[in-house]
């Protein structure tokens, strides 16, 4: 079986993205829950806002939140991931 390696296809977009939304996270549901932000996202003609949530950690791993990047062709978006300590 042959499997071809698909990296991700990069959007650049030239409009700057709207500054985070300032919203109320509340309690932790649990001790140990992480708090994934909520972001902008290029839906392929304007920004749209998703929603932040909790959820339970990684072990090992911190979480990096999700953010744009400007490059020389526009901005790029860097999805949220879990990185080891």
């Amino acid at each position: 079986m042959n499997l071809a390696f698909c990296a991700p296809r990069i959007v650049y977009v030239a409009k700057k993205p709207p500054a985070a939304k300032v919203v109320k996270i509340g309690h932790k549901p649990y001790k140990s829950a992480v708090w994934i932000s909520g972001n902008w996202k290029w839906s392929g003609n304007k920004y749209v806002w998703t929603k932040g949530y909790w959820t339970k950690p990684k072990k090992g791993k911190v979480w990096v939140k999700a953010h744009w990047v400007k490059k020389p062709r526009g901005w790029v978006y860097v999805k949220g991931h879990w990185k080891r300590r």
